[in-house]
């Protein structure tokens, strides 16, 4: 089992979680996740590792079903039941030039290792962060340490821009701004939606996915995706993919198929916790 060391709130619903993991803390690299389970009674989720020092990583997470909202119940000192990685192919970092990385909401956790390594590697990099409100923006100071440039946007205004990261990205083309690489990571229709346009503009794109995984090692083929026609496996063809080769509506359509089911576990735990109180 793997140790809590740190715990703190970002946000109302995002938490940050430092978890002893030695092993797997000195063979990540940028775009790596790993799958974890709270407790014996959780299913397994994968989550990006967002930092790693010699003997701990981080991870950040929202809240949004029963699984997560477990994993935030526990405390430092409390350990996890299962936790296994790296998982994943890593990003591949070259010096490209100038590139534009775009996160939204809490894919802007996955992003910042890569955005840091962009830069170790010598690229002019230029960051979009974008959320539905300004509660949903982590890391912007640490980007800000790391990054070129920083723009903010949130779709009520009430931080950076009111808009979407897809409108700042355009404006910089506009003006005249170049990238010869982007990345994006957020929620799939953000990343779908973005994709689209830094490709309509000539920039070669890639975007990490993060579909339903059970086991994490292609075995049970939960997180298939089809790209360029071919069917690949996100846990170990991936997560990182050619944002032009994806079929992004039967992704979208994946992506909601379990919803019910996560509604319904969300609505128990939440029941299982009033009459625990």
């Amino acid at each position: 089992m793997s140790r809590i060391l740190d715990k703190s709130r970002l946000s109302e619903l995002i938490w940050r979680m430092r978890i002893e993991a030695p092993r797997i803390a000195r063979r990540r690299k940028a775009g790596q996740f790993i799958i974890l389970r709270p407790t014996t009674d959780c299913e397994r989720i994968p989550l990006t590792i967002a930092n790693a020092g010699e003997e701990w990583i981080e991870i950040i997470f929202q809240t949004a079903g029963a699984t997560t909202m477990k994993l935030a119940a526990l405390e430092i000192g409390d350990e996890i039941s299962d936790l296994a990685g790296p998982l994943g192919n890593p990003t591949h970092i070259e010096n490209f030039g100038s590139v534009l990385c775009i996160g939204g909401g809490v894919g802007i956790a996955p992003l910042f290792p890569i955005v840091t390594a962009l830069k170790d590697a010598g690229n002019i990099v230029t960051t979009i962060l974008g959320a539905r409100n300004s509660g949903l923006i982590i890391l912007e100071d640490e980007m800000r340490k790391v990054c070129d440039e920083v723009f903010v946007s949130t779709d009520d205004g009430s931080a950076g821009r009111k808009g979407f990261a897809v409108d700042i990205m355009d404006e910089l083309v506009a003006s005249g701004g170049k990238f010869d690489q982007a990345f994006i990571i957020g929620p799939t229709m953000m990343m779908k939606i973005s994709a689209q346009k830094t490709i309509a503009h000539n920039i070669p794109t890639m975007v990490s996915l993060n579909p339903i995984m059970i086991d994490g090692t292609g075995m049970c083929g939960g997180c298939r995706v089809t790209v360029s026609g071919q069917t690949k496996f996100a846990c170990v063809d991936g997560p990182e993919f050619d944002a032009a080769g994806i079929d992004w509506d039967t992704l979208l359509k994946r992506m909601g198929s379990y919803r019910q089911f996560e509604t319904t576990a969300k609505e128990d735990h939440a029941c299982h916790m009033m009459d625990v109180a």
